[in-house]
């Protein structure tokens, strides 16, 4: 295990300080991680008819990795990419795509989604099918979904059912987070089983939903020394649960029961004093924490603050946030306004949204998410009278791709680097799926997208893959488009047409004490209490009576 950790850190560094990817020497490294174990933590993945994936020579695109671009082909076989560069015409039966004038690049992960999960009294719409099609609609090939259990509910047996949902119906990989609802001594021997047995190395605490998910102070630093002690990366909702009530019952006694009352009930002050405590918490406990949907500057400011005063933390800005704004809550009509309500809830300021795709391409923040949760207009319409009960959650899997190579490529001259840093590979390394994915380098996953950024498409819910009858991004004109997409070695995207089969995905375990612990032994060393422990002869003096 060690072995295969540091050579994951040395390959890491190696390629984050290089200009230009050197795959012969990532090529050997990933030779000797195979030689010395499997880079499946669990070794649990079913094998794959590969006959239903032939043998791929993608020509005449440009290679594009976080750390650099250039003109190569790229051979994939067995659903791993097998050589990258100049590629004679194989001695064996294969399909030959032309990428002239495209980028390839590695597929996208979302980093939070939530496929048919239970909440607010009814069910997410999107399921594990219609959200990895619209996954690899919009060039995504790895989501991030989060096991959720009840209140009091064992952590292990709600990933069984988690993971029996979605098994048969995923097009795509998926790997899992995991949610903590509640706290207690055997949730805390649970977290053990989930990390080491099941490969899920990441934990979600609300610091919001009193009474329902919130975990308090006292029970989150317990929480964050748990993780820190399994090699976890802890992730939290970050708004103050007390403040969010408090809100909600004004808007309630002043009659404001619009979705209007949502935004207004959950200011920005909310999301900044729950992330800059949590931040503060995890620094105590010098834990790594991953703030899950940044979505106003006030949250984003105390992440970067964090992170220029040398704190481990990293944020995740929404395509949501990225592409529209809060104004929408005031439209006249109901169905309309209350098609946005999520939480954190969207910012009114317009500016927000440049605000956050420049502290992406800036550094400050790192991967973009979705939080997709989506609910029908009849779902919706459960908060009519009052909206407490508007069941929480937007779309955004398809689209978010587009949304940050419009807004971020063509908005604010992010690279075609920054672009698959913020939408693949970062996360790959946080959530220790690097450089299995993430890459496109000789060994690795063979997930990919032929990607067009000059071609256009307008987003609708008349013709996205979602399950979902309402759109966040309608009537949007982007540019990037995903012109094939493919998992495993399969094409399942290809020039506007779906490809996918039902059970083609693998669920993914990951190791723990990833990319945000390469540092952590040192600083540990550094903050050990007894290096400034002061050796003094014992106190003989007088003491008061008590």
């Amino acid at each position: 295990f060690f072995f295969i950790f540091f050579s994951l850190v040395v390959v890491d560094l190696l390629f984050s300080r290089s200009s230009y990817p050197s795959t012969a020497m990532l090529a050997a490294a990933l030779r000797n991680l195979r030689n010395a174990g499997s880079l499946r933590r669990f070794g649990t993945e079913a094998a794959r008819d590969y006959a239903k994936a032939p043998p791929l020579v993608i020509r005449n695109g440009t290679v594009v990795n976080h750390d650099g671009q250039f003109k190569a082909d790229v051979l994939t076989r067995n659903g791993k990419i097998e050589k990258v560069g100049i590629i004679d015409t194989p001695d064996f039966d294969h399909e030959v795509i032309d990428a002239t004038g495209k980028y390839v690049i590695p597929g996208g992960i979302d980093t939070h989604t939530h496929m048919e999960m239970p909440f607010m009294g009814t069910v997410s719409i999107d399921d594990y099918h219609y959200g990895t099609q619209a996954a690899v609609a919009g060039g995504t090939t790895c989501l991030l979904d989060f096991v959720i259990p009840g209140r009091g509910a064992s952590l292990v047996e709600a990933y069984k059912d988690w993971e029996a949902k979605a098994t048969p119906k995923i097009n795509c990989d998926i790997g899992f987070h995991m949610a903590v609802t509640w706290f207690g001594e055997e949730m805390l021997k649970e977290m053990e089983t989930v990390v080491n047995e099941l490969g899920v190395t990441s934990f979600k605490f609300f610091l919001a939903y009193n009474g329902v998910l919130r975990m308090y102070d006292d029970e989150l630093i317990k929480a964050f020394h748990k993780c820190k002690e399994l090699g976890a990366l802890a992730q939290v909702h970050a708004e103050n649960g007390d403040m969010v009530d408090d809100g909600q019952q004004a808007m309630v006694d002043a009659g404001v029961l619009g979705p209007e009352g949502h935004p207004m009930s959950r200011p920005e002050a909310c999301e900044a004093e729950a992330t800059h405590r949590a931040i503060t918490i995890a620094n105590q406990v010098n834990v790594p924490l991953y703030v899950v949907h940044v979505m106003s500057k006030s949250a984003a400011f105390e992440v970067e603050r964090a992170k220029a005063a040398g704190i481990n933390v990293y944020g995740e800005p929404l395509a949501a946030g990225l592409g529209v704004d809060g104004r929408e809550y005031w439209d006249k009509d109901w169905r309309h306004a209350a098609g946005f309500v999520m939480s954190p809830p969207i910012r009114e300021d317009p500016t927000t949204k440049d605000y956050l795709m420049q502290s992406l391409k800036d550094g400050h923040m790192d991967c973009v998410g979705t939080d997709n949760c989506t609910f029908s207009a009849n779902q919706k319409a459960l908060g009519k009278d009052d909206f407490r009960s508007i069941p929480n959650g937007c779309n955004g899997i398809e689209d978010r791709m587009s949304i940050v190579w419009h807004k971020g490529v063509k908005g604010v001259d992010l690279t075609p680097s920054d672009f698959v840093r913020i939408t693949s590979t970062k996360a790959a390394q946080l959530f220790n799926l690097y450089p299995r994915k993430g890459r496109i380098a000789e060994g690795c996953d063979a997930d990919i997208v032929v990607w067009d950024g000059e071609a256009t498409r307008t987003i609708s819910k008349d013709t996205h893959h979602h399950a979902v009858d309402f759109n966040i991004f309608e009537g949007m004109t982007v540019h990037g488009v995903a012109d094939k997409t493919i998992s495993g070695g399969r094409v399942v995207w290809s020039d506007g047409q779906l490809q996918t089969e039902n059970g083609w995905g693998r669920i993914v375990g990951r190791k723990p004490f990833g990319f945000a612990y390469r540092d952590h032994a040192v600083e540990e060393r550094l903050r050990d209490p007894a290096r400034k422990k002061v050796e003094r002869e014992p106190y003989t003096g007088p003491v008061i009576q008590l």
